[in-house]
């Protein structure tokens, strides 16, 4: 304003002839009410830059109360931006916690979580600090003074470096879940995988018992199994989320490995229906052999009755009857067996098969038996002397042994050499008189074998070791 003669320049008077400005101050409303009442997130508000906060139409003077409330501003925007940075590691540290949480149920995951909570309970009281220093003041007040100013600045720089503390103990934390993080992430990565190749398994399950039945087996022990893992399937389709990873990764597991069982055994049908048809066949015919060996024991054993004393044969007596009773319950079980492919009852079949060879083996070791006895005493009766020789020869090759590179035996090996020689000689003396025990001998002789043999493998057992 230019001053004139008659009015001279004033500085009172030109201020007060200025327009009344309006009063810019803001309703008592806190900010988060305020923000509330806008509709704006309070995060996101309180998150935007201080040029868009702080109003940009603010006529401000100089002074100390003006820098006061620079610096308060500045702490103001640290503060929000240190806010704004542990408010995003939270979120995504939670994504982390959660994965853990869905994948692994072991103590130290159940732990991570708890200490995640614990960490959850401090950013919120940090939170609440923050967001009540910004309540608190408002810094676009004209009339602000420089200690309102300055208590704005130093509550706002307390909020910031708390939200610091805990960022650093937040960024701490989730640098020791790497090994949980990596496990889950790892079972994740497995999960779709192994639900697919469950469902494929089933599948192939499926077409190879169609193709069984196609020609013309039933199958119906397989497709009662297969029928069982229809429910598995139904919960693997529901997916991890309901049912958690570590589960629905060990039914997948499951379902492939029982389904796999039934594709084998569908796509091996045929041939084991083939298979129990000519056990059947074998096994019938090898029953009428050993029918006929039967009925040759007893003219074998009443030659041993005639040519030898009781003790070479009455262990044999009952040889005939057991043998045919034996021959009669394979066949039996052989009918029932022919019953049991005709009906397609594989399981029984199979172990029906296994009962008749089981039958058979023992049948044909006790005829063989009586046959054996008699070659034997034959050729002792004919020539003892190359059986004693025989065990003579393995008690001096186990001398031999026993006395390389030493001047004496040890004793644990001489005794029971010299009692395999006394065994021997005493042997020998029952062949003695009229009527000798030949089988008693060649029972001695052999069991004298075994003894010597023992020796044998010991001292090489200990020079081994030794070497």
């Amino acid at each position: 304003m230019t001053a004139t003669p008659s009015q001279p320049y004033s500085p009172m008077v030109a201020r007060a002839s200025r327009p009344p400005r309006r009063s810019r101050r803001r309703p008592p409303a806190s900010l988060r009410d305020t923000l509330l009442l806008m509709g704006l997130p309070v995060l996101a508000a309180l998150a935007l830059p201080a040029a868009v906060t702080g109003g940009g139409t603010r006529r401000w003077f100089g002074g100390r109360a003006e820098n006061q409330r620079a610096e308060a501003q500045a702490a103001k925007d640290d503060a929000a931006a240190a806010f704004y940075e542990l408010d995003t590691a939270q979120r995504d540290l939670r994504i982390s916690i959660e994965t853990i949480a869905a994948v692994d149920s072991s103590p130290a995951a159940r732990r991570a979580v708890t200490d995640f909570e614990a960490l959850g309970r401090r950013i919120d009281e940090a939170s609440h600090q923050y967001i009540g220093a910004v309540d608190a003041h408002d810094l676009d007040r004209d009339d602000l003074e420089a200690s309102a100013a300055s208590r704005a600045r130093g509550e706002l720089t307390a909020a910031k470096e708390e939200l610091g503390r805990v960022k650093q103990d937040l960024d701490r934390f989730a640098e020791g879940l790497g090994p949980l993080l990596g496990k889950a992430e790892t079972q994740l990565a497995r999960l779709a995988p192994a639900v697919e190749r469950a469902r494929q398994a089933l599948l192939a399950a499926s077409n190879a018992l169609d193709a069984a039945r196609g020609s013309g087996l039933r199958a119906d022990d397989l497709a009662t199994r297969l029928a069982t893992l229809g429910p598995e399937l139904t919960r693997l389709n529901q997916g991890a989320g309901q049912h958690g990873v570590p589960q629905t990764l060990e039914r997948a597991e499951r379902v492939i490995r029982e389904a796999e069982a039934v594709r084998a055994e569908a796509e091996r049908l045929p041939e084991r229906a083939d298979e129990i048809s000519h056990r059947l066949v074998s096994l019938r015919t090898r029953a009428q052999a050993l029918t006929t060996r039967t009925e040759q024991v007893e003219p074998v054993l009443s030659e041993l009755r005639r040519r030898f004393t009781a003790a070479c044969w009455q262990d044999l007596q009952q040889v005939p009857e057991q043998a045919a009773e034996s021959v009669r319950q394979a066949e039996r079980k052989l009918t029932e067996a022919q019953s049991a492919r005709e009906e397609q009852r594989w399981p029984d079949a199979t172990a029906l098969l296994s009962t008749v060879r089981a039958l058979l083996n023992t049948t044909d070791e006790a005829v063989s038996a009586a046959g054996d006895r008699l070659r034997r005493l034959n050729a002792v009766q004919k020539d003892p002397q190359q059986e004693i020789e025989r065990t003579r020869f393995a008690i001096r090759d186990a001398q031999r042994l026993a006395m390389a590179g030493r001047n004496t035996p040890d004793p644990a090996h001489a005794r029971p050499l010299d009692e395999a020689v006394a065994r021997l000689e005493r042997a020998i003396t029952t062949l003695e008189g009229r009527h000798p025990d030949y089988w008693h001998f060649l029972t001695e002789t052999e069991s004298v074998r075994e003894s010597v043999g023992r020796v044998v493998s010991h001292i090489r057992e200990e020079r081994g070791a030794g070497h």
